[in-house]
């Protein structure tokens, strides 16, 4: 059976769904699917090796164009082809730049549109690709953004199973215009009756997009987040082998993680002398337009004199970010919105290390099923820095949230397990296309 497997690229950064669709591809690859992994806007960036094909469809920069000069569709193919190369499409999204969010909302109806948008040929060249060239079982979505090819895929390929992922769909309409918004989520709605069905990782994530969205029930399955555990299986580093209590967080620098909470929860924490011990170590990937938000915390660092009691370890590769886990007591990212997702959680149990969450969002269901941290009110930073103190003079506490959530991620948590599921979910009653 195949899978044409389409995973959105992030614009040069790291991005947990990037890597989460590359490890669910590479595995189901090994459970014997013949899954190809096909990158679209950008090629997608991962801390593992990627299994993505090396073309680009929808490539940014073609598309972006094409919605601001639309007369650029009567220049031949052959030349705007150069716009999808992929060495110019990873130079031009190196850097994290903000786009107009008039602009981008334009851009996002226009995709959606499909045939009926500016992008209309690009549309038709990826169908034709799925129709002719791949003619897969089944194809998955990673997310529904990248929908509006779906009713033409539905024409053309009328047996394939077609599956959504939805992992952060929400998020992005969030931060477009009340208008673009609004006609961006009715066209959504109308991609979901061709849609088999949506995948998504918690209750909370199903709720808040089935009502969005207006799925039926029926259509929705939740399963759960899953992460490679085999780059984990090395020794965890012992707290008991340092004088250093460790405080991390790993994720994007940026203000809607949450940094700034963190760093005032642990001035609050380093202000008592018996902390003295405590250390905040962060890594994680930073934008150009970010940089000045970490300067103005390692600043408030600074103020209280404790310069050489914050490290940044800048954006770390697959071996340097687990080494960075394991040499943690415990992982915090105290995110202002409402994560859908959390990744990194999986990551710091499977690396032996406990977190301490906001009590929204997915955090809840993650804690709750694995029984590895503590959870915490939203933007409380003093609820935050006596969570992170309980765990701190707790070390038997701190030390069984560790091992429960370890046992509970490698149990329930493992790729292997979710390839099976997907594999479920995508050929459920499938019939090999003619």
């Amino acid at each position: 059976m195949k899978t044409v497997f389409l995973t959105a690229g992030a614009a040069g950064m790291y991005c947990g769904s990037c890597m989460h669709d590359n490890a669910l591809a590479l595995e189901l690859r090994s459970q014997g699917v013949d899954c190809v992994l096909q990158p679209v806007y950008t090629p997608i960036r991962t801390d593992a090796p990627s299994v993505a094909g090396q073309q680009v469809f929808f490539g940014g920069i073609h598309i972006y164009v094409l919605q601001q000069w639309p007369w650029l569709r009567h220049v031949p193919l052959t030349l705007r082809r150069v716009l999808d190369w992929t060495p110019l499409i990873r130079m031009a999204t190196s850097r994290s730049h903000s786009t107009d969010a008039a602009k981008l909302g334009q851009l996002t109806i226009s995709m959606l549109k499909g045939t009926e948008g500016r992008q209309s040929e690009e549309v038709m060249r990826l169908v034709n690709w799925l129709a002719g060239e791949m003619r897969p079982d089944a194809i998955l979505l990673s997310n529904l953004l990248i929908g509006g090819v779906i009713p033409e895929v539905r024409r053309r390929l009328p047996r394939a199973r077609l599956v959504v992922l939805l992992q952060g769909d929400d998020i992005f309409l969030e931060h477009l215009p009340p208008k673009e918004h609004d006609e961006a989520v009715a066209l959504l709605r109308g991609l979901v009756p061709h849609v088999d069905k949506f995948v998504l990782h918690t209750r909370f994530y199903a709720d808040k997009m089935g009502a969005l969205l207006d799925i039926p029930p029926e259509k929705i399955v939740v399963t759960p987040l899953s992460i490679d555990l085999s780059p984990f299986d090395r020794q965890h580093q012992s707290s008991e082998d340092r004088d250093q209590f460790r405080i991390g967080y790993l994720a994007r620098i940026a203000p809607e993680k949450g940094l700034h909470h963190l760093v005032d929860a642990f001035l609050q924490l380093a202000s008592e002398d018996r902390h003295e011990d405590a250390v905040l170590h962060v890594a994680g990937w930073l934008g150009e337009s970010n940089r000045e938000y970490l300067e103005t915390e390692k600043r408030k660092i600074d103020r209280a004199g404790l310069s050489d009691r914050f490290i940044y370890h800048g954006s770390p590769d697959l071996d340097a970010k687990i080494a960075f886990l394991q040499s943690l007591d415990l992982l915090c990212v105290p995110t202002d919105y409402e994560e859908p997702k959390g990744l990194f959680v999986l990551e710091a149990l499977a690396a032996g290390v406990p977190v301490v969450q906001p009590q929204h969002g997915a955090f809840p269901e993650l804690v709750e099923a694995t029984g590895g941290g503590l959870l915490v009110r939203p933007r409380d930073v003093e609820a935050l820095s006596k969570a992170i103190a309980r765990l701190k003079d707790d070390r038997d506490l701190l030390s069984d949230l560790a091992k429960v959530g370890n046992h509970s991620v490698r149990t329930h948590h493992s790729i292997e397990r979710a390839a099976r599921e997907m594999q479920e979910i995508l050929f459920a009653d499938a019939a090999p296309c003619p």
